[in-house]
């Protein structure tokens, strides 16, 4: 009774002790040898538990006592063979945990790996297009140079033309405006020279009129008073004429288009153009007797 007892004990047991392997052959790697040392440090205890229930019952046992030996002799080897079972599963889940672990070992790595690969390959195409933009700034920089370079130099050559032409413009104004001095300088001797003449005249007229007064005394005193009268304005109209050139040369100096003909008033126009004997003068307008003046003095 006590063999048999012991017997279903050990068989109750057993489904808890293979449970009990299985979940620790479930575990990672590093518990597999301690769950097979496990398992068969409780396969080996129920051995001896089976051993020493058939001693205890081998006095007046009897046939069935045999039969308990047989079955508790099935039962320790079934309990062995359980254990071996046990652990060649514990073995093998070591094996698989090992194999397990190598392959995380190595998925690990690999994504190290890749990740390492990526991580250089982002900082290889980040390079390039840093490289690129570089470049195609630098492009953009020498083009937007030569842009520059471009307009400034077709910039120069329009400020050097329109120079050139404000320049001759100018040389040609200054030798008008010499023409015209030279002109009026002319006119001016002219004038001087007429006002000589007319001067001469009157003295002699005087002259005249002094040896006809002597003979006359009433005539000649008249005679002679309208002579002086005359003489001033004749030389009235010689101080005039040479105030006038004077005023014309220093007009006629001036650096501007015309010599300057525009800055002068009707009047001062009419009597310019008649020092210069241009005929119909009174009737012109301003603009016409600026054209007349100026047209005459070219042809002089």
């Amino acid at each position: 009774m006590s063999l048999s007892e012991r017997t279903r004990t050990g068989l109750r047991e057993m489904p808890s002790n293979a449970a009990w392997l299985l979940s620790r052959a479930l575990k990672p790697a590093d518990a597999v040898g301690t769950a097979a040392g496990s398992a068969t440090a409780v396969a080996r205890d129920q051995g001896r538990k089976l051993r020493a229930a058939a001693v205890e019952a081998s006095p007046g046992g009897g046939d069935s006592v045999d039969i308990r030996m047989k079955r508790a002799h099935d039962a320790g080897e079934r309990a062995r063979e359980a254990e071996e079972r046990a652990l060649e599963a514990a073995r093998e889940s070591k094996e698989r945990s090992e194999h397990a672990r190598q392959v995380s070992e190595r998925g690990r790595a690999r994504v190290k790996e890749i990740e390492r690969e990526t991580t250089r390959r982002v900082k290889q195409r980040v390079a390039e297009a840093q490289k690129a933009a570089d470049e195609a700034v630098e492009r953009e920089r020498r083009a937007a140079r030569a842009d520059a370079e471009q307009q400034q130099q077709e910039a120069q050559a329009e400020v050097d033309h329109a120079v050139d032409e404000a320049q001759r413009d100018a040389e040609a104004s200054r030798q008008r405006a010499e023409e015209l001095v030279e002109d009026a300088a002319e006119k001016l001797a002219e004038a001087r020279r007429l006002a000589g003449e007319a001067s001469e005249s009157a003295r002699a007229a005087a002259d005249v009129a002094h040896r006809q007064a002597q003979q006359l005394a009433t005539e000649a005193e008249q005679e002679a008073g309208e002579a002086e009268a005359r003489v001033q304005a004749t030389e009235r109209m010689r101080e005039h004429s040479v105030a006038t050139a004077k005023h014309t040369a220093r007009r006629l100096d001036e650096d501007s288009p015309n010599g300057g003909l525009e800055s002068y008033n009707k009047p001062e126009l009419v009597e310019l153009a008649g020092s210069i004997g241009i005929e119909g003068r009174n009737h012109m307008t301003k603009g016409e007797l600026v054209a007349a003046i100026t047209k005459a003095s070219r042809a002089r």
